[in-house]
């Protein structure tokens, strides 16, 4: 058997993942892009090409219009830039919801086309025999439960889960059976502190908390939500930036030297780069 290539032996593993339950908290945040990726590498254990891209990136109302062929294109660019950490790519709804032998294909085109070394899918009770085909079959799987963005049409908006006892049971049997299925990890979205914690304890298998409190053995937060590319962000995610506010002010500065005449002539300053 030949050696594995250098990339392919220091990236971490699901199975390493999984062996973090309540030990050192899981970092993960989304990437879509290469540039992104490459930022975000050396200091995450986790990126999620997420189905987000829909709405962060092509300007979508929500993920139900993610196509296959968007998720691979973005997790081949994630891909082609990172090196240390685990990607996951969101499979995007409708390709996995069916006979899961078509979960299957759909998946394994994911890993092939893009190199990635999970998939990721949201985790109602009926997904459970799913996940477990395809774990069985050799596709680690993330589970996700709690909000789940996918069901958007069903549920009319974007609903937090739990914020009554009666709503707990049915989130932490999904959860449960996610985990019992083979999924090396569950994302756990929009759920009341308490709930998330009960969910945690609930599982052998680690939880990633978005908008769900500390109470998660690991944190995802969508990147450009977190560095302030937007107007608005949800009301659980701390702004580390102001990226929106300084991208404006480039662009504004850019904009003023066009006008000045302040730019040397292009073709000099080319050519004299080129030479140096």
């Amino acid at each position: 058997m030949s050696a594995q290539a250098p990339d392919a032996a220091r990236r971490i593993t699901a199975r390493q993942i999984r062996a973090r339950k309540g030990g050192e908290p899981i970092v993960c945040l989304t990437a879509y892009t290469a540039p992104m990726a490459a930022m975000l590498d050396e200091v995450c254990d986790v990126l999620l090409v997420g189905d987000s891209l829909g709405m962060v990136v092509h300007g979508l109302p929500n993920t139900v219009g993610v196509t296959m062929e968007m998720m691979i294109l973005h997790g081949q660019a994630v891909m082609r830039a990172s090196r240390r950490a685990l990607v996951v790519v969101d499979m995007p709804f409708g390709s996995y919801e069916g006979a899961p032998s078509t979960a299957y294909d759909n998946a394994v085109r994911i890993l092939k086309e893009t190199g990635a070394q999970a998939v990721k899918v949201e985790s109602g009770a009926e997904i459970a025999a799913t996940i477990a085909y395809l774990t069985r079959r050799g596709v680690p799987v993330m589970g996700h439960v709690g909000l789940r963005p996918q069901a958007v049409l069903t549920e009319g908006a974007f609903k937090a889960k739990g914020r009554g006892e009666g709503d707990f049971a049915c989130v932490i049997a999904e959860a449960q059976a996610a985990a019992k299925a083979g999924a090396f990890c569950v994302v756990v979205e929009g759920v009341a502190e308490a709930l998330a914690a009960k969910i945690t304890q609930a599982i052998a298998v680690p939880t990633i908390g978005i908008g769900a409190s500390a109470g998660c053995d690991g944190q995802i937060l969508v990147t450009e939500d977190m560095l302030g590319l937007f107007d608005w962000t949800p009301k659980f995610v701390r702004r580390y930036a102001d990226l929106r506010g300084d991208i404006a002010r480039a662009v504004r500065a850019y904009a003023d030297d066009v006008r000045a005449g302040a730019f040397p002539a292009a073709a000099e300053t080319y050519f004299s780069a080129v030479k140096g």
